[in-house]
């Protein structure tokens, strides 16, 4: 049985602000979970209270059932990603990655192996100092698989990083979520995103939004439309419109595809027979990630461009 990260009632208060707010989620083994929210949602403070790196005041975080903390030699249990800056520059990445596996007992061969793995055997004796954002990137997730533990975390570990690079991060994830280890992922990039998780859990000014599967949080959102192509697009258009939908063109002029909302695929298809207006096409469409995302997160954002608070 795989490794559990378990969050309960975990609350964070700095002064009078309050970072994190009640928040429970479960994150399981054998999938990519997704960490999303608006800036300042409270995302990296609780990562940070996981890994035991701040202290809750309220609430508890596990993993396997006991506090981060607990274990002895933690980079076996947990990898963890939270910035790629925190790293002496002035070291080469096999002499930061040396000492990481002396102290937790790991042995010299699997720095080369992870070094290898992330594309910087190369450049394994230059000082880090020198890399750009996606090398020491790179350098943060060998620093994560270097004890390969059960458990993988990772705050924006695609910043930096070019498309061939990218492309690179996601399959890695996607491998070792289904060699069943733990995979938590935060990320701003919700195409990205959206390639590359399972399930996700979103949360807004410290408070749970949504703990649920992609599929199931787009699906929430009110923006779905139906694609309907059609050799009749203004006969159709107006019959659909005087039913109380919206109708507007898909694609450029005198395409006869349209996108309609407010009726669904059933009821169109129904109006279509009844008033014999031939179809080529009726699919329904759900909302993208990054729609779902800013409808259902839209009373959370802490800092709107261009808006009066």
């Amino acid at each position: 049985m795989g490794v559990v990260i378990e969050v309960n009632a975990l609350t964070k208060r700095y002064g009078g602000t309050t970072a994190v707010d009640n928040l429970s989620f479960t994150v399981r083994p054998g999938q990519v979970t997704g960490f999303l929210g608006p800036n300042g949602a409270g995302k990296s403070t609780t990562l940070r209270m996981i890994l035991g790196l701040d202290a809750p005041s309220g609430g508890t975080a596990t993993v396997g059932g006991v506090p981060f903390r607990s274990h002895p030699r933690g980079l076996r249990h947990v990898g963890a990603l939270l910035d790629a800056h925190q790293v002496h520059g002035g070291r080469s990445a096999v002499a930061h990655l040396s000492a990481l596996a002396r102290s937790n007992g790991i042995t010299r061969r699997r720095v080369d192996e992870v070094l290898q793995e992330v594309g910087l055997s190369e450049v394994a004796r230059r000082r880090i100092g020198g890399f750009s954002l996606g090398m020491k990137q790179r350098l943060g997730i060998a620093t994560a698989l270097l004890g390969d533990p059960p458990v993988l975390m990772f705050d924006e570990p695609i910043n930096g990083m070019d498309p061939e690079g990218v492309l690179w991060v996601r399959n890695l994830f996607r491998r070792l979520a289904a060699e069943g280890r733990t995979v938590f992922l935060s990320s701003h990039l919700m195409t990205e995103m959206e390639n590359t998780a399972d399930q996700l859990v979103v949360i807004g000014r410290g408070r749970l939004i949504a703990a649920e599967s992609l599929r199931s949080f787009a699906a929430r959102s009110t923006r779905l439309s139906v694609l309907v192509s059609t050799p009749q697009a203004a006969e159709l258009t107006a019959v659909l419109t005087a039913a109380g939908a919206n109708v507007e063109p898909e694609g450029s002029a005198g395409s006869e595809k349209l996108a309609v909302t407010g009726l669904p695929a059933e009821r169109i298809g129904v109006l279509a027979l009844d008033n014999r207006i031939v179809l080529h096409e009726l699919t329904t469409r759900t909302a993208s990630l990054e729609e779902a995302f800013m409808e259902l997160t839209a009373a959370s954002v802490e800092y709107l461009a261009g808006q009066a608070r």
